[in-house]
């Protein structure tokens, strides 16, 4: 196995275009190298990109928030003004795995990955937060629910690696949340995720809303129907009924040790309830 650590994008991409065989990038390694102990993946090339600045950085722009793919999860718990503008991302961020793995892991990571129960993801897809790739044809925007397309595949091209994901600006009286469910209390994989980002008018009548699950299909999903379902109401019981019944409905997941599929149908419609309460209660305060 070869390792290489670039420190451009545009070396990171050379590297990954002409690499043979299976190439791998390296954004916080918290899954990678768990793979290889176990022999799961048995990659050519590494391409470690932490030591790409504009990776590693959050930065303001045009109003919201660029984070860099490897970024870690210690670093976005503590940049104070991300963590006030998007506290349901954070939060999701911060439920990979134990402290020391916040030390590596990586939304990036998480992201790319590609698994159906990835904690960050639905709270991305909810924020409406896209990716910068880079890639051997320059630099494409892609909405993260566009990445992934089953379990551990991605619609990234041979070279493509995520840059950064970009969160736009936050309007007032705006909210977001994410919870999950877990056999355990602690550092378990998510039988149900769920994010909601929502806004409201003067008036506490919902302007716009998102809603995304995980755990539930093949891999993370935005539920159109459930957002659909919360504007141009006040959120009141039935209003929130009619989501959780539209993110339930939206459901196609499997059965496994953690769950059934009745199972996980109905916690996805109370976890997006929960959260959109929970958004509910931010937006109000913002």
């Amino acid at each position: 196995m070869r390792y290489e650590s670039p420190e451009s994008i545009e070396s990171a991409v050379a590297l990954l275009a002409d690499g043979a065989g299976d190439c791998r990038v390296l954004s916080g390694g918290t899954d990678l190298l768990v793979q290889l102990r176990a022999g799961v993946v048995n990659p050519d090339l590494v391409v470690d990109i932490k030591n790409i600045l504009e990776a590693r950085e959050i930065s303001a722009e045009n109003g919201g928030y660029r984070v860099g793919a490897a970024v870690t999860g210690a670093e976005l718990g503590e940049h104070p003004s991300l963590k006030k503008a998007w506290p349901g991302v954070v939060e999701a961020a911060e439920l990979i795995g134990s402290t020391q793995i916040q030390g590596r892991a990586s939304m990036g990571g998480n992201l790319c990955n590609a698994s159906p129960a990835a904690d960050s993801v639905p709270a991305l897809i909810a924020a409406a937060a896209v990716c910068t790739v880079a890639g051997p044809g320059g630099r494409r925007e892609v909405a993260v629910e566009e990445i992934c397309t089953g379990p551990g595949q991605t619609s990234l091209g041979k070279g493509e690696f995520v840059v950064s994901f970009m969160f736009p600006e936050r309007m007032p009286r705006s909210g977001d949340a994410y919870l999950r469910f877990i056999p355990r209390t602690e550092m378990d994989i998510a039988v149900v995720g769920a994010g909601v980002n929502l806004s409201l008018d003067e008036s506490g009548v919902c302007t716009a809303a998102r809603v995304a699950l995980g755990a539930v299909a093949p891999r993370a999903m935005l539920v159109p129907a459930a957002g659909e379902a919360l504007v141009g109401t006040r959120l009141d019981d039935a209003d929130l009924e009619a989501m959780a019944t539209a993110a339930s409905a939206a459901c196609n997941p499997i059965d496994d040790k953690r769950g059934t599929v009745e199972y996980r149908v109905k916690v996805a419609g109370v976890l997006a309830r929960r959260a959109c309460g929970i958004a509910l209660e931010r937006a109000r305060i913002n």
